[in-house]
């Protein structure tokens, strides 16, 4: 046998019983599924939206990548974003094709709740309150309150919603595509400020490091399970707040399971936005998004936004 040949096995074989040789970390899969038909009708959204679960989890019919998300018995939450009213929120049509794949999936009307900081945040973006005919719950944090004993990490110390520590088994992340002209942009990292009491003290710095600290409370980490980004309509300026005249229609969604990876890639599309229409960047302003690096960083480990790292995907 070749002596070198059978010192390169020895040396293998010695690097993987000491744990010096690993196969490369997995890459973290980014779907964007657009369609510049999209509102031409009703029916698109949904069709949109298998597109990129199927893509996303490698699955010939939406049903089977349905179940490779929830399981029956569980109670599922949809933390939408409905501070900026109709315009800058999460699609109510969206959510209607998320709960009727929901229910064929196996989850019941009475396990799905919508949810959000305030009741009143919801009907202004056109979800309406539970009613006793209705089975699919429709709840903010003020019907149930939040909890008792802080929840801690880093800088970040809060009351967690009770609607996500004790009604939620799991979580479907539903942020906009859009701008924040105080934290940079506001997406799956951010849009879990809403199940905290006291988002208001976190916004100094542009956010950095809050809005990673707050990601690492463990009933957020342990629920959320997907992040399903609404880029129908998306805003380059101006935000939260809807601002009809820096908005613009991507027509997309974009489902990560990595918070940090699809924040990453969201900034990134809002910045050549930015671009395309003459505007400075968002560091050039003062509100680049650094908190998506922290929550990448050795302390955190909630993502990568690393783009070699990053699978991007368009679906197909």
């Amino acid at each position: 046998m070749d002596r070198k040949l059978g010192t390169s096995r020895r040396n293998l074989l010695r690097m993987c019983s000491a744990g010096l040789w690993a196969a490369p970390a997995p890459k973290s899969k980014v779907v964007i599924a657009r369609d510049p038909m999209l509102r031409n009708s009703a029916g698109n959204l949904l069709k949109l939206l298998d597109r990129a679960v199927q893509s996303f989890f490698d699955r010939n019919s939406p049903v089977e990548a349905w179940r490779r998300l929830v399981r029956p018995g569980e109670v599922v939450g949809l933390k939408v974003n409905c501070l900026a009213g109709k315009g800058a929120s999460t699609s109510v049509p969206l959510v209607e094709a998320i709960c009727e794949r929901l229910q064929q999936a196996g989850i019941p009307a009475k396990d799905i709740v919508i949810w959000d900081r305030l009741n009143a945040d919801l009907e202004s973006a056109g979800f309406r309150p539970t009613s006793a005919r209705q089975r699919i719950r429709s709840m903010g944090n003020d019907e149930l309150g939040y909890e008792d004993e802080l929840e801690t990490f880093g800088s970040a110390a809060s009351l967690l919603s009770r609607t996500l520590t004790q009604l939620c088994h799991a979580v479907i992340n539903l942020p906009v595509l859009k701008d924040h002209g105080i934290v940079g942009v506001t997406m799956a990292l951010k849009n879990l400020f809403g199940a905290i009491h006291n988002p208001n003290k976190y916004h100094l710095n542009a956010g950095d490091p809050y809005v990673a600290d707050v990601n690492m409370f463990p009933p957020i980490r342990r629920k959320v399970r997907l992040t399903i980004c609404d880029a129908i309509t998306a805003q380059y300026e101006g935000g939260p707040s809807y601002m009809p005249q820096w908005t613009w229609p991507y027509n997309g969604l974009i489902v990560a399971r990595d918070p940090v990876a699809l924040d990453y890639t969201g900034w990134q599309i809002i910045e050549r936005q930015r671009a395309a229409k003459g505007m400075k960047s968002l560091k050039a302003l003062g509100r680049e998004p650094r908190y998506i690096a922290t929550a990448a960083d050795r302390a955190h480990r909630l993502g990568t936004n690393a783009p070699t790292q990053i699978d991007r995907v368009e679906a197909p």
